[in-house]
């Protein structure tokens, strides 16, 4: 996927959602007063923007002025030129996750929530300045391509990253099945950047899996936080209590997030009822969210696999077992993605996602622009890479065998 953005939920009451990222929500009114509204008047005040008295009329002055003057007035679209206002307002706040998306982009943005939609396969995100990979999916073509968490987009068709938004490269990177997408990439411990080509294809974005490993160890691996992920973890679960499993690895790796209510169901698996999952810390105050599912899995020894590619809701569920239960962090630094982002649907089809709050783990910690750190620290190699090795999964067994 391309681009999820996060997909996050704020619950104050069960069954609220609100898009993360995969992010929680408040809310933001912008013109709305378009019509109605004169040229040539000395100043245009805004009635719901009290008691600011935001001043208008230099906008509404420079919008006569291209419609006077304009060399090719046939270029002038209203709907367009407020829409540049509104993503320039929005842009001006230098968060990358606090975007306008017009109608079209809004109905794209949906489908990728759907889990089904057509582009190369991986989460994107801006991280010191830098378009990268959050992660690439399992299976999909940006996964096929050799695409890994990590690796930063320097050009996307030719066409410098350096300067656009994340919806920019999203839109530029996705497309139909069977269409090529140029990326030009570089990898830390790359001399020079390379061009890699991605076929774009139909993208079936995979919930979860589980399997019995040896020594009666259950592998969990689970690839985002969509909206069937709950109940498919509900499944697994039973299975994994219907097993020999005594032990159980959780593979958050290359998760770039999702739900946050999800998040927090399947922590409440693994955590007494009542401990706090995550805290919300908004401008107004800070919200607890609170483990309440049956904690069937809480007495399993568990280690938990993280990498650059673990972003957001998987950072939570991380930080909260880890927190409250003491359970090993292995693998690579997270990435860092720790805001909550509110979609707000506006009158024309159009929509804001706007962050509200940023998370803190049950211990208070931040995550956002920082990551966990994990507690066992292994990175791969090229050599690992090329002979399908897995030195991070390789240690969490080992951690597991000496746990009881």
């Amino acid at each position: 996927m391309e681009y999820n953005i996060e997909k996050n939920t704020k619950r104050k009451t069960k069954g609220l959602k609100n898009l993360f990222s995969i992010f929680a929500i408040s809310g933001l009114v912008i013109f709305t007063f378009f019509t109605g509204f004169y040229f040539g008047e000395e100043s245009v005040f805004c009635e719901i923007c009290q008691p600011s008295q935001i001043n208008f009329s230099l906008f509404w002055e420079t919008f006569q002025k291209l419609k006077e003057r304009y060399v090719e007035p046939g270029k002038i679209n209203e709907k367009d030129i407020i829409y540049g206002a509104i993503s320039g307002m929005v842009g001006s706040l230098d968060d990358p996750y606090t975007i306008f998306m017009k109608p079209d982009d809004t109905d794209k943005f949906l489908e990728d929530i759907s889990g089904r939609f057509e582009g190369v396969g991986m989460e994107i995100g801006i991280r010191n300045s830098t378009l990268q990979v959050i992660a690439p999916l399992e299976g999909t073509p940006a996964d096929r391509a050799g695409l890994r968490a990590g690796d930063k987009i320097l050009k996307v068709s030719d066409v410098s990253t350096s300067e656009i938004t994340i919806d920019q490269a999203v839109s530029m990177i996705r497309g139909e099945k069977g269409t090529a997408a140029l990326l030009t990439i570089f990898r830390d411990g790359w001399d020079m950047p390379k061009d890699i080509e991605i076929i774009r294809d139909t993208i079936e974005v995979p919930s979860l899996k589980w399997e019995m490993l040896d020594n009666d160890i259950a592998y969990i691996k689970i690839y985002q936080f969509s909206e069937k992920t709950g109940f498919d973890f509900i499944k697994i679960a039973t299975q994994v209590l219907g097993s020999n499993a005594k032990k159980i690895v959780l593979d958050l790796r290359n998760n770039p997030g999702g739900y946050l209510e999800i998040a927090v169901d399947i922590a409440g698996f693994f955590l007494e009822r009542g401990e706090v999952v995550v805290i919300e810390d908004s401008i107004n105050d800070k919200v607890e969210y609170l483990a309440e599912t049956n904690p069937v899995l809480l007495n399993y020894p568990v280690v938990i696999l993280i990498n650059q590619g673990s972003a957001s809701a998987s950072e939570i569920l991380a930080g909260a077992l880890r927190d409250n239960r003491g359970i090993s962090l292995i693998g690579e630094d997270s990435f860092g993605k720790g805001s909550v982002q509110q979609l707000e649907n506006l009158s024309d089809g159009s929509s804001l996602k706007v962050t509200v709050a940023k998370w803190l783990t049950p211990n208070g910690d931040t995550i956002n622009g920082i990551g966990l750190e994990p507690d066992i620290k292994i990175e791969f190699t090229e050599q690992d890479y090329e002979n399908g090795l897995d030195p991070q999964l390789e240690k969490a067994l080992e951690i597991l065998s000496e746990l009881e």
